[in-house]
């Protein structure tokens, strides 16, 4: 049985962030899937004017203040890429790879979903195109596979696949230089749609195409649709209501995933709601 958590908060943002500090104060139990780094949407803010407190702030000084904070209250991210989210009743299960965590109550404070999906790209969903490489790398043994990567901490699961593939084909929608081993045959090209009738068969982008088996696209966010089946979606965004309630008991969401207006102050107080929403559900639980 796997170990089970108060809380799980999927997405190291300001409202993943001030969540986290809410949980810790509230001494939960509990973990936050996300980058260490943050998001380059943060880092790359020339100057931050609306935040309460901190005046004149560049986004990377914003960031390096929220890490200061999480080094005093001791809190960690885990930099794992949760892939799926199942309601199981009285708990959740969230998958990473080979591996599962339980929690009582969830936080979704995945940012906003950006890009549109390429043509064929949801018809062809479990049918040659995924979102974990490393997931369904089995099934690609001796086949050809493309992997479509939004962010350079995925060349990992392109090293990965090559090694049981026949052939991989890497496409970087960053501009970060691509160091992957010398076996993956880079591809410098924009995507366009994914084709085929029953299962996928062929990528077409702007100057060329590729015949290949099975296509990944690993994107910084799962839409949360995806993530989390069930879940109420609304014009593109999770449907809360004041105290950051989802249609899915034990789910709650904040930040720019539930909607505009995309300002770090208001996604840190969405987190903070949420995550006392959170702790008043969790306490109902346990008290049953």
């Amino acid at each position: 049985m796997s170990e089970r958590f108060d809380l799980a908060i999927v997405g190291s943002g300001p409202a993943g962030l001030s969540a986290a500090l809410n949980a810790k104060i509230r001494k939960k139990k509990f973990m936050i899937f996300g980058n260490k780094d943050f998001s380059s949407k943060l880092t790359s803010a020339h100057e931050i004017n609306n935040y309460l407190g901190f005046y004149r702030k560049s986004g990377k000084e914003l960031g390096e203040e929220f890490n200061n904070h999480l080094k005093e209250m001791d809190i960690s991210i885990t930099e794992e890429k949760i892939n799926n989210i199942y309601a199981m009743g009285e708990y959740f299960a969230l998958m990473v790879n080979e591996k599962m965590y339980e929690a009582t109550a969830i936080i979704l404070a995945t940012g906003v979903q950006y890009g549109k999906l390429f043509d064929g790209e949801e018809r062809l969903l479990g049918k040659g195109v995924g979102y974990c490489a490393t997931c369904d790398a089995p099934l690609y043994k001796d086949k050809v596979v493309t992997i479509i990567s939004y962010n350079k901490h995925e060349e990992a699961e392109a090293n990965f696949i090559s090694s049981i593939a026949a052939k991989v084909y890497y496409i970087p929608m960053y501009k970060e230089e691509v160091e992957v081993n010398s076996a993956i045959e880079i591809v410098r090209d924009t995507p366009i749609s994914i084709e085929g009738e029953d299962k996928v068969g062929k990528l077409k982008l702007k100057d060329s195409e590729i015949d290949t088996d099975g296509i990944f696209i690993l994107r910084d966010s799962i839409s949360p649709g995806q993530l989390v089946p069930g879940l109420k979606i609304v014009d593109n965004h999770i449907e809360v209501d004041r105290l950051m309630s989802t249609n899915i008991p034990g789910c709650f969401a904040a930040g720019d995933v539930v909607g505009a207006p995309y300002q770090y102050i208001k996604a840190a107080g969405e987190g903070n709601i949420a995550a006392l929403s959170a702790v008043n559900y969790i306490d109902s639980i346990s008290k049953k």
